[in-house]
């Protein structure tokens, strides 16, 4: 079980055959790589800041009441801080288990979590360079939250 927040970039295979060596009763592993998008409103640049120490805690915590609820072998979030531009990782949640359901829920579980309630916080900035802080925006990514309460 690990957490990292960092500001260089992962390498999404090395991080998953680190948390997958020597696991022969991992069954399933769920991965979710999220990056920075350049969408319609012309994103040119993200920037991701964070209290470190807080940050790392909370983290772990929510990954521990993941492994509380799940029979999960191992898993791993990694969420990069600092300025990303568009197609930069941000953040890859890793979940092996024995069994796929179990694995899926997890990660689904996880991102729920860092989408809405992970002490992030995001500006984004367009192509202008004017700046903007990002709120959750959307009603559906707060409720697939409440669903695991």
């Amino acid at each position: 079980m690990a957490v990292r927040v960092q500001r260089e970039d992962f390498d999404v295979g090395a991080e998953i055959a680190a948390v997958t060596t020597g696991g022969a009763d991992v069954g399933a592993v769920v991965t979710f790589t999220g990056r920075v998008r350049g969408d319609e409103g012309g994103v040119a640049a993200m920037t991701l800041e964070h209290y470190p120490g807080m940050t790392e805690a909370e983290l772990s915590r929510i990954e521990a009441e993941a492994q509380s609820r799940w029979p999960l072998q191992a898993s791993l979030i990694v969420h990069r801080v600092g300025e990303l531009k568009p197609g930069d990782n941000i953040v890859l949640v890793v979940t092996a288990s024995a069994h796929r359901q179990a694995a899926f829920e997890a990660a689904d579980f996880l991102m729920d979590y860092l989408k809405t309630r992970a002490p992030f916080w995001k500006k984004e900035t367009d192509a202008s360079g004017n700046t903007v802080w990002v709120e959750v925006r959307e009603e559906a990514d707060e409720r697939a939250m409440r669903r695991w309460s």
